[in-house]
């Protein structure tokens, strides 16, 4: 009979005990495996908070906006100022992105998985969306010559002018997509999806779209209703797409040929640069007054038909993004 075992088989209690502490002893005790109290505050078991990461990214934001915003002021580059503003919005734009790189290394997450996924840069989904883009300005001014309250005019630029300002714009209007997408339906809207839901996140960040607008200096509250519903519509084509590159193409191609090729005021500015000599004469409410095209009734008439139109063409949710449960 082995030593190291009794009549029934079992074995002696010293053993059972030597073995227990030794196990306890290779596991350390037990404080040591229990999360620190500032480990708990701060992360759960997706990782960081979503309410100290949303807090993290603005108190990020603002100060490099701030000294983007000081640094474009203080330079006076091109006719008018042009490339000190397309300068400022390429600081808003690294502002706006410089957070979320820090935060998606603490969250462990790559950068694409807030919106903007490198390898569809560019693609398919960017050039449909300015397509949408521009026929969606088209039809709405169309609409409005129809109802013969928008003239196109005449030509306001010749030659190799066309070409150039056409090109700035382009790029211009690019950084503005880029920024403004990226600000409110990129880190943040994937982060308030985490906890409050996607559509409750994107009433949210839509308003804020709409009234971040009043630093436009011609702009009136029908245009910043539109801007709020635009947003909101942006933000289905990230739910039906999965990212922000349609959002992108589309806003980039509304803008230029908003601000360039129709030359009308954008959010209550004339640009130097514009295409055409285009007017407008009628009532406000069909025109947008001043505001331009983004506060007449009709923009909200296209945006219906083209929301429509999309939510039929791209039926799939994509936006793969955990959510709070409902209880």
């Amino acid at each position: 009979m082995d030593d190291g075992m009794n009549i029934s088989g079992e074995q002696p209690k010293t053993a059972i005990s030597e073995e227990t502490a030794s196990e306890r002893s290779a596991s350390g005790p037990d404080f040591a495996v229990q999360p620190s109290y500032v480990r708990t505050v701060f992360l759960g078991p997706e990782g960081l908070r979503a309410g100290w990461g949303i807090a993290f990214y603005v108190a990020m934001f603002y100060p490099l906006q701030f000294v983007a915003s000081r640094w474009a002021g203080s330079l006076e580059l091109g006719a008018n100022g042009l490339w000190s503003m397309a300068l400022e919005e390429f600081g808003l734009l690294c502002a706006a992105v410089l957070p979320s790189l820090v935060l998606g290394r603490v969250e462990n997450r790559t950068w694409g998985a807030y919106g903007l996924p490198g390898r569809q840069a560019f693609r398919k989904l960017f050039w449909v969306g300015a397509v949408w883009g521009f026929a969606s300005i088209t039809l709405l001014l169309a609409l409005m010559y129809g109802l013969r309250v928008f003239d196109v005019g005449h030509l306001a630029m010749h030659g190799t002018r066309i070409f150039r300002f056409g090109l700035f714009w382009a790029v211009m209007f690019l950084l503005v997509g880029f920024f403004e997408e990226f600000l409110l339906r990129g880190y943040s809207q994937f982060t308030l999806t985490r906890t409050i839901g996607f559509w409750p996140a994107a009433v949210l960040l839509s308003c804020m779209f709409g009234l971040i607008h009043i630093r436009n200096g011609g702009e009136e509250w029908p245009g910043l209703l539109a801007a709020a519903v635009i947003g909101f519509f942006f933000c289905l084509t990230l739910r039906r797409t999965g990212n922000l590159w349609f959002a992108v193409g589309f806003h980039a191609a509304w803008d230029w040929g908003e601000t360039f090729f129709y030359s009308v005021p954008d959010s209550g500015t004339i640009f130097p640069g514009h295409l055409l000599k285009s007017s407008f004469h009628g009532p406000g409410w069909l025109t947008g007054g001043r505001v331009g095209p983004e506060g007449s009734v009709l923009c909200f008439v296209v945006i219906a038909a083209v929301w429509a139109g999309f939510a039929r063409a791209y039926p799939e949710v994509r936006y793969r993004v955990s959510e709070p449960k409902l209880t």
